[in-house]
């Protein structure tokens, strides 16, 4: 598919689309759609809340023109904690979630079935709604444990997250880069915030979390632990991006986590809104509609210090899979697509 990014947006389409989702009738049964995220100390689930509230119209709730709500009309969007982005699109594929954010190596992997899906049934109906933001890679290492590089991490107590997330995936992929596997470890399988309460009493050396800066979990550790951002940068991370195109360089500035005062290089890879091809086109295209109103916007920038990074000018950039046809109508009519 090819695309081409604008940086200014024909406003008046966008608001024309708007009116159109608005005159849909207000006395319209409601409808449920929920969002499968991640953690409730992660990144995704905040976000999922914003985006969740930002979409929904309830019945009986004041059109957007009259100063109400922007969604789409009878919807009640619901964000819901989950593993992360193989357990959403499993469950997407099994209709028990109607849609769902993902890392965008998952999402590409498990639409191919490449990667870390080959050998299982592709979701070959996997459709994307829209590209998010960035999810930084962050290592995690206590500063007593002496940890300064991903080398370091052998013979120690490390948490790679639980299984479902895309996190395993993409720390098993960081290990290999420099040439460790779990048995070179002390693996642990935790989420980010149970990990972080094993490294307060003692008996957790590193842990890996991807997802946007600043992670609740990370920064309430660094308030109370003195704590070490590992770089993921050099030859190894030159290998990981040569390898595998949807990881890019990323720096968390000095100042986002307590103590922690230097730029750190490390990796990143894009936080994906994913649904099935069988939601309908009409349902979507309003989803999409709503998500880019400047009603939205204000959500965005004011709810997450990440909300600011969601913008329409990048909700196409890195998508390695079919988008669903209402959002794809809708980016066409933006004249973001040829």
């Amino acid at each position: 598919m090819k695309t081409s990014f604008k940086r200014i947006i024909r406003t008046a389409t966008l608001g024309a689309a708007m009116m159109v989702v608005g005159s849909v009738a207000a006395a319209q049964e409601p409808q449920f759609f929920r969002i499968g995220t991640g953690g409730t100390s992660g990144t995704y689930y905040p976000i999922g809340g914003l985006i969740a509230n930002a979409i929904s119209a309830p019945p009986g709730s004041r059109a957007c023109e009259e100063g109400g709500s922007c969604g789409y009309p009878g919807l009640i969007a619901s964000a819901l904690s989950a593993n992360g982005s193989v357990a959403n699109i499993n469950a997407i594929a099994g209709g028990t979630l109607e849609s769902g954010f993902s890392q965008s190596d998952v999402a590409t992997w498990a639409q191919t079935g490449t990667g870390i899906w080959e050998g299982r049934d592709a979701v070959d109906n996997l459709r994307a709604i829209a590209n998010l933001y960035p999810e930084t890679i962050h290592l995690v290492a206590s500063a007593a444990s002496g940890i300064t590089s991903v080398a370091d991490l052998k013979g120690k107590n490390v948490s790679l997250d639980e299984p479902g997330s895309g996190t395993l995936v993409d720390a098993r992929i960081i290990l290999g880069a420099y040439g460790l596997t779990e048995a070179d470890i002390e693996a642990n399988f935790l989420k980010p915030d149970q990990a972080a309460d094993r490294m307060r009493d003692g008996a957790m050396d590193a842990f890996f979390f991807v997802g946007g800066f600043p992670a609740g979990a990370i920064a309430e550790l660094a308030s109370q632990e003195d704590i070490v951002l590992i770089p993921i940068s050099g030859a190894e991370a030159e290998a990981v991006t040569g390898e595998y195109t949807f990881f890019a360089e990323n720096i968390v500035p000095g100042g986002t986590y307590e103590g922690v005062t230097d730029d750190v290089t490390t990796l990143s890879v894009g936080a994906q809104w994913v649904t099935s091809a069988d939601q309908p086109e009409d349902l979507i295209y309003g989803i999409t509609a709503a998500l880019w109103n400047e009603n939205t916007r204000k959500l965005l920038d004011s709810g997450h210090q990440k909300g600011k990074a969601i913008t329409v000018e990048t909700a196409l950039d890195g998508i390695g899979i079919p988008l669903h046809p209402g959002a794809e109508k809708f980016y066409r009519e933006q004249g973001m697509i040829e």
